[in-house]
This record gives structure tokens, sequence and C-alpha cells, in this order.
């Protein structure tokens, strides 16, 4: 009596291993996009902009959890020029799509007199890390400067290329013509 049920799972462990040998192997399937244009999607992650006094500004992919002196030491950390007196809270959390804006000392040894850009003459590095202002605005004012031989007022950010009303009022405290 104790022979049968043996002999059925030694025919049992047997049937599994010719059944798993004697199918075709396994071939790891990489699928193809219907439209080869198309990228696939970016890492996960947080996506931060820091600008400012900082090694190098740009964009960064942080993971979730991370706190913002996490995102400026990705950016290389901060620069002599950095005011150590008005930087961000370094201890808060990330949120997808923030912007860390690191500030530049203002004056001359403790001074308060804000420093202006002149958006008639600046160039687009120096345009790109003042309050308000991203990469793609700085290149939108050296190019309408360019081609319609400068700005008359600083409220042209406004009408003409598109600023924020937000950001314009921060933003007029760093320009001038």
């Amino acid at each position: 009596m104790l022979g049968l049920p043996v002999l059925l799972g030694i025919g049992g462990v047997v049937g599994a291993y010719l059944y798993s040998s004697s199918a075709p192997a396994a071939t790891p399937h990489h699928a193809t996009p219907a439209n080869p244009g198309l990228t696939l999607p970016l890492p996960a992650g947080l996506l931060v902009d820091v600008v400012g006094a900082v090694a190098r500004p740009g964009l960064y992919r942080m993971p979730r959890g991370d706190r913002v002196y996490d995102a400026i030491a990705a950016a290389g950390g901060l620069t002599p020029e950095a005011d150590p007196t008005r930087l961000p809270n370094l201890a808060g959390r990330l949120k997808d799509g923030e912007q860390i804006k690191v500030p530049f000392v203002k004056g001359a040894s403790g001074g308060t007199v804000a420093v202006r850009t002149s958006l008639n003459s600046a160039t687009v590095d120096e345009l790109a890390v003042l309050p308000g202002f991203t990469e793609a605005l700085a290149q939108e004012v050296v190019d309408y400067r360019t081609n319609f031989g400068g700005f008359q007022s600083t409220r042209e950010l406004v009408d003409i290329l598109g600023m924020s009303e937000a950001d314009y009022v921060i933003a007029r405290r760093y320009v001038t013509l």
C-alpha cells in the first residue's frame, strides 16, 4: 500500500520535469514602441529646478523625500556669492516641479543695495539667475533685444514676452534698462 503513493509522487515529479524541459525556453520580451518617435517615460522621482548662487544651476531629478539641501548639493553647492542670510528653508521637503532659488549677496559687505541687471545689455546667463526668470525667458529677452533694438520699459516683460504678473512683481526689483 505504501508503494502506490510513492510511485504516484515519483511519476508526478518526472512528469513535471519532462513538461518543463520540453516547453520552449522563455525569451525575454522586449516591447517595441508602437511609434518609434515616442520616448520612454522619465525615471521616477521629483524634478526640481535649482537656480541662483549654486555651482551648476539647472534641472535635477531627486528621489522622493529629499530635502532642499539635497537639491542644492546636487547642483554643486553654494558659490561664494550666495547670501547665507536669505537661503531657502534647507530642511524643507522637495516637491515635484519646485524651483529652489539660492539668492546672491545683494550688496557689498552687509549693505542692502539691490544689484540691478540691465535688460538691454545682460547675457542669458546673467538674466537666468534673476528671481522670476527662467532660462527660456532669458533667451527670449536677448532675442527680443537683438530683433527689436532693446526695451523701452521693464513692463514689456509682461506685455510682450508674457512673463506672469507674479514673477514681474519680483523681477522688477532686479532689472533696469
